[in-house]
């Protein structure tokens, strides 16, 4: 039974799958995917929901109990090790020198086997307790090829009828002392190319940056966020929106088309839906929300066939940057949520 979580709307009975972005703008609940390739997986569900954010069960009936999560204790593969990638944090460096680009994220994604019948919404359990956030996601679709758990705390695109707003996050730290000059840097970089984006959407002289390098705590973490908003053009669609704005800024650079061949260079595998977008459009109220999609969890399966759990983690490379340093900033943005999976925190 397929179905889709964000905060306390549960959405459930699935009517329509497509991979066509125009189809947000027809009518329904959709839960929305796209990977940072561009692939795009849109559900739309024949009933939303409202429950408690305590009760997890998918159902929706009188308590349904999924089994604790079995910690996942075997040691998890990276797509770029240490050596790759403060490798690449260097070669980023030298094309900044060249005049190339001026910021790129670096990605890897991490894995570990994954038994059959292990299932995420136990891990989900785990993650709502230590590690609760804003744009949380949860979304168990089988037949649409969908097993992941989000616990994003960027909002990509937020969306109120004809108003849209975009909150990146660049700067990362333990605390808010703890940040650095670059994290700045970093920030208003792509404050600047988030304004640039949605320019190409809303009405001219409506786009303005409300909040630039907002300190906001999260769990572990202190992260610097800027919000972008802007009035949507009348009878600009879901197509002419993910066009001018995706993939997102903050996890890709800038220039956006510069870095994008940077990161093509770099990076040895696909993000998947990592540094993509996920979260729900309502097309009947015109309402949307999409994350981000950074601390996140998917289930797939590797060439061989095996189950395996897949989780994103990276940073922004800007001249200031030192290798040692951004590959300590992975380790750490990816402590808390590889922890719960493995066992080695508390919820």
């Amino acid at each position: 039974m397929g179905y889709a979580r964000f905060g306390s709307r549960l959405a459930r009975d699935v009517v329509e799958i497509s991979q066509d972005v125009k189809c947000l703008d027809s009518g329904g609940f959709w839960a929305v995917v796209v990977t940072f390739e561009g692939d795009v997986t849109c559900v739309r569900f024949g009933q939303v929901v409202d429950l408690p954010v305590s009760d997890l069960q998918p159902t929706g009936e009188p308590l349904w109990q999924v089994p604790d999560w079995a910690p996942l204790t075997g040691p998890w593969s990276t797509s770029l090790d240490e050596a790759a990638y403060r490798s690449g944090v260097t070669q980023i460096r030298d094309r900044i020198a060249a005049g190339e680009v001026y910021q790129a994220c670096l990605c890897r994604i991490m894995s570990h086997p994954l038994a059959d019948d292990a299932d995420l919404s136990s891990l989900e359990t785990l993650v709502a307790q230590a590690n609760p956030a804003p744009h949380a996601g949860r979304i168990c679709v089988p037949e649409a090829g969908l097993d992941l758990l989000s616990a994003s705390p960027e909002a990509f695109l937020i969306r109120h009828a004809g108003r849209i707003e975009s909150r990146p996050i660049k700067g990362t730290a333990t605390t808010l002392s703890a940040m650095l000059v670059k994290d700045y840097a970093e920030n208003v970089m792509i404050a600047d190319l988030v304004r640039n984006d949605l320019s190409a959407v809303c009405r001219p002289g409506t786009v303005s940056v409300d909040a630039l390098c907002a300190p906001e705590e999260h769990p572990g973490l202190t992260h610097l966020v800027t919000t972008v908003s802007g009035e949507l053009r009348n009878g600009v669609g879901w197509s002419e929106i993910m066009s001018a704005t995706f993939p997102p800024g903050s996890v890709s650079g800038a220039p956006k088309s510069s870095a994008l061949r940077v990161i093509a260079d770099l990076e040895s595998v696909p993000r998947g839906p990592y540094c993509g977008a996920i979260g729900w459009v309502d097309a009947d109220a015109n309402e949307a929300e999409l994350a981000v999609g950074i601390r996140t969890f998917w289930a797939d399966r590797d060439a061989s066939g095996e189950r395996t759990l897949r989780f994103g983690t990276g940073g922004a490379i800007t001249w200031g940057s030192d290798p040692a340093q951004e590959w300590a900033e992975t380790e750490l943005k990816a402590a808390r949520l590889i922890g719960l999976a493995s066992g080695r925190l508390e919820p």
